[in-house]
C-alpha cells in the first residue's frame, strides 16, 4: 500500500510517476470507505484526486500557496499533507474539518466555505509575495461554478491587468452543488468540444517562430494573423483577452498530463489559466451518476449500493416549505422561486418541475439574484428569494439599497437559520437577524413548528407594503398537525404559550420548544414560568412588551442567533426606549465567537441553549447566586 507511506508532500516526491495512478486509486477507495461512515462531500472530492496529487508533485506546498476555492474540495489535500489518520473524526466535534483549516496545518492557508474568493486571494498573496521580494509560487483552484460569481471576475479582471505571475487552475466538471447554468457554463462547454481551436493555436505559434526575423510591422501582422485564428475557431476566447495565458482543456484524470500541464504552466511569465476537466464523483458510480445527490452527503452509506442509511423521521423543514410553496404558487401565478445554484438544498426541486418558468436558478450570484427580485417586484411579481442564511450576507448591500429602500415586496426564505452542524462556522446562520432588522422597511420572522411556517409563508404573500421575511432552521420539523386552510398571521403579533409568575421565557424559533422543556422542569421546582413565542423579530409586539414590563420577576430571552445584535438587543432597545430601562432581564444566545463543527445538539450544548442550563440559571436565580449572564438578581 503505498498511501499508507505518504506521511506529507515530501513523500510523494519520491514516488515515480507511473506510481502515482495506483496511489490515486488507493485515495479514491480511502475516501469511499471513510465517509460511508463519517458523511462529507463525496463527490468533489473522487473529481480531483489526480490533480491534486499532480499539484502537491510539481510543486512544495506549504512554500507555495494553494489557494482552495470554497475549501470542501481539499480532502485529498488533507490527505497527502498528513493528516490521514484523522479522517474517522472528520466533520465531528474537535475532529478534522470538513473545509481547509488554517490552524489545522500549515498546508492550509486560506480558508473559505463560500465560493468564487479564491482569484482574489490569490491576487492578494501573489502581491505580498512581490513586495516581500520572495519567489515561491501561487496556485488558485476554482470550480466552473464558482466561476459564476460576480467576485470571480472582478479578480480576474485585476489579475488580467497587473500581470502578476499566479496560476489560476479552472476545475471544470460542469457542476456546482446542482447542474450550472448561464453564459460561462455554455462557453465552458464550447472550450471543452472544440478541440480545433486548441490544435490551431499552437500550430500557428510554431510557424511563426519559424520565420526568421522580419521585425516591425510584419511581425505585428503576424501576430494579429495568430489572434484572428483564435476567434475563427473559437468566439470570444475570454481567458486570453482577460490577459492570462490559456492552457488546455487537460484530461483532470490523466496525471502525466497533468504534470506536464503544470510544468509548461512554470515557464510562462504572467498569470495562467490551467483549465482541466474533471468527472465529478469519478470512481463511484453511484457518486458519477448523481454528483447532486453526492455533492455533499449528511448520513452513512452502504458501499456497494449507494443506499443512504438515514434515520427514519420528521421532514426538514425545507421540505415543508417547497410543498407549501407550491400550494400557494397553484393559487396566486405571480409567485416567482429564485435561487442561488441551489434549487435542491432549498427544497425547489419539485417546485421547478411543476412551474418550470417560475423557477429561477441564477447560479452563484446572490448579489445578482437579490436585485432581480427587487426589479420584479416592483414589476408585480411575487418573488421568492430562497437563500441559506451565510449565502444571504453576500447579497447585504443589495438587500439595503435595491430591496429595503425600494421598499420593494420581495419575499425571503431563509434557509439554514441557527446551526448548521457539521459545515461549522462558515455555514452557521446564527447573524442573519442582527444584519436584517436594523433595516427600514423590513419585517422578520421565525416559527415555533412547521405549521406555523406555512401560515408565515401565508402572511408573505399578503403582505404589500414592502419586503419580508421568514427563516427556519435545518433540522427536522416537531411533527405537530398542520391546518388545511392557512391564514396571515397579525404582523407583529407574539403568542403567550404558557403563563407563569415572576419569570418569563421570551424565545423564537426552536428555542421556544426548549423554553417549553424548561418550563415544565421549572414547574416540578415549584416555579411557574411564562413562555412567549416571539415570532416576530421586527416588528415587535409592543403591547405585550409593555405587559410584561408591568410584572415583577426575570425575563430571559432565549435565542439561537448571535447574542450582539438580535432578539434580546432589540428587547432592551425597546424597554430602554420606553425608560424601562431598569428591568431584570438576561439574554441567552449565541457569544461572540465562531462555533466550529460538530452536531446541532453539541453545538447548543456548547453555548448553553439547553432546557437544562436554562432551569440551571433560573434556579441560580432564585437562590440569589450570581446569575451567570449579568449582575446580582433578587431571589422570587
Amino acid at each position: 500500500m503505498l498511501l499508507s507511506q505518504i506521511k506529507g508532500p515530501g513523500d510523494l516526491k519520491s514516488c515515480s510517476i507511473e506510481e502515482l495512478t495506483p496511489l490515486a486509486a488507493e485515495i479514491r477507495q480511502f475516501l469511499i470507505e471513510k465517509l460511508s461512515i463519517t458523511g462529507g462531500h463525496l463527490a468533489p472530492n473522487l473529481g480531483v484526486v489526480e490533480l491534486t496529487i499532480a499539484l502537491h508533485y510539481c510543486y512544495n506546498s506549504p512554500q507555495d500557496k494553494f489557494i482552495f476555492d470554497v475549501g470542501h474540495q481539499a480532502y485529498v489535500h488533507k490527505i497527502l499533507t498528513g493528516r490521514m489518520d484523522r479522517f474517522d473524526t472528520l466533520r465531528k466535534q474537535n475532529g478534522l474539518c470538513g473545509f481547509v483549516k488554517r490552524c489545522e496545518s500549515e498546508h492550509d492557508v486560506w480558508e473559505a466555505g463560500h465560493s468564487s474568493t479564491s482569484l482574489s486571494a490569490a491576487m492578494g498573496m501573489a502581491l505580498a509575495r512581490d513586495l516581500k521580494g520572495e519567489q515561491h509560487k501561487v496556485v488558485a483552484v476554482i470550480g466552473d461554478g464558482a466561476l459564476t460569481g460576480g467576485m470571480a471576475f472582478e479578480a480576474l479582471n485585476h489579475i488580467g491587468h497587473e500581470k502578476k505571475d499566479l496560476m489560476v487552475i479552472l476545475n471544470d466538471n460542469e457542476m456546482s452543488i446542482a447542474p450550472n447554468v448561464g453564459a460561462m457554463h455554455n462557453y465552458l462547454t464550447k472550450i471543452r468540444s472544440d478541440r480545433n481551436y486548441l490544435r490551431a493555436k499552437d500550430e500557428v505559434e510554431q510557424l511563426l517562430k519559424k520565420i526568421p526575423a522580419i521585425g516591425g510591422k510584419l511581425a505585428k501582422t503576424a501576430e494579429r494573423v495568430k489572434d484572428s485564428l483564435k476567434y475563427l475557431m473559437v468566439s470570444g476566447v475570454l481567458f486570453e483577452e482577460l490577459g492570462f495565458k490559456y492552457l488546455g482543456p487537460v484530461d483532470g484524470h490523466d496525471l502525466p498530463g497533468l504534470i506536464d500541464s503544470f510544468n509548461q504552466a512554470n515557464n510562462v511569465k504572467g498569470p495562467v489559466l490551467v483549465h482541466v476537466l474533471t468527472t465529478k464523483g469519478k470512481g463511484y458510480t453511484p457518486a458519477e451518476e448523481d454528483s447532486f445527490k453526492w455533492h455533499g452527503i449528511t448520513s452513512p452509506y452502504k458501499i456497494e449500493s449507494g443506499q443512504l442509511l438515514k434515520a427514519v423521521g420528521n421532514p426538514m423543514y425545507t421540505e415543508v416549505f417547497g410543498e407549501t410553496l407550491i400550494e400557494l404558487a397553484e393559487q396566486d401565478d405571480r409567485i416567482v422561486a429564485v435561487t442561488p445554484a441551489m434549487p435542491g438544498g432549498s427544497g425547489l426541486v419539485k417546485f421547478g418541475e411543476r412551474f418550470p418558468g417560475r423557477m429561477i436558478d441564477v447560479g452563484i450570484a446572490e448579489q445578482h439574484a437579490a436585485t432581480m427580485c427587487a426589479a420584479m417586484a416592483l414589476e408585480g411579481m411575487k418573488p421568492v428569494f430562497a437563500v441559506y442564511s451565510t449565502f444571504m450576507q453576500r447579497a447585504y448591500d443589495q438587500i439595503v439599497h435595491d430591496i429595503c429602500r425600494h421598499n420593494a415586496n420581495v419575499m425571503f426564505a431563509i434557509d439554514r437559520a441557527g446551526f448548521v452542524g457539521a459545515d461549522g462556522e462558515t455555514h452557521q446562520g446564527v447573524f442573519d437577524i442582527a444584519f436584517l432588522r436594523h433595516i427600514p422597511n423590513m419585517v422578520l420572522m421565525m416559527p415555533k413548528d412547521e405549521n406555523e411556517l406555512r401560515h408565515m409563508m401565508k402572511t408573505a404573500l399578503e403582505y404589500n407594503d414592502g419586503p419580508i421575511a421568514y427563516r427556519y432552521p435545518r433540522i427536522n420539523v416537531p411533527g405537530v398537525p398542520l391546518d388545511e386552510k392557512l391564514v396571515p398571521i397579525p404582523i407583529g403579533s407574539w403568542e403567550m404559550l404558557r403563563e407563569g409568575e415572576g419569570l418569563v421565557i421570551m424565545a423564537v424559533g426552536p428555542m421556544v420548544q426548549v423554553a417549553e422543556e424548561a418550563a415544565e422542569m421549572l414547574k416540578r421546582e415549584g416555579i411557574q414560568a411564562a413562555v412567549v413565542n416571539a415570532r416576530f423579530l421586527k416588528p415587535l409586539d409592543d403591547n405585550m412588551l409593555l405587559s410584561l414590563a408591568r410584572r415583577p420577576g426575570k425575563m430571559i430571552v432565549l435565542e439561537e442567533a448571535s447574542q450582539a445584535g438580535s432578539l434580546g438587543s432589540a428587547v432592551l432597545e425597546f424597554y430602554a426606549e420606553h425608560g424601562l430601562s431598569g428591568l431584570d432581564i438576561s439574554l441567552m444566545g449565541v457569544p461572540d465567537r465562531f462555533i466550529e463543527h460538530g452536531s446541532i445538539k453539541e453545538q447548543l450544548q456548547e453555548v448553553g441553549l439547553t432546557a437544562e442550563n436554562v432551569v440551571g440559571e433560573v434556579l441560580k436565580y432564585r437562590s440569589g447566586q450570581q446569575f451567570a449572564f449579568g449582575k446580582k438578581a433578587k431571589p422570587f
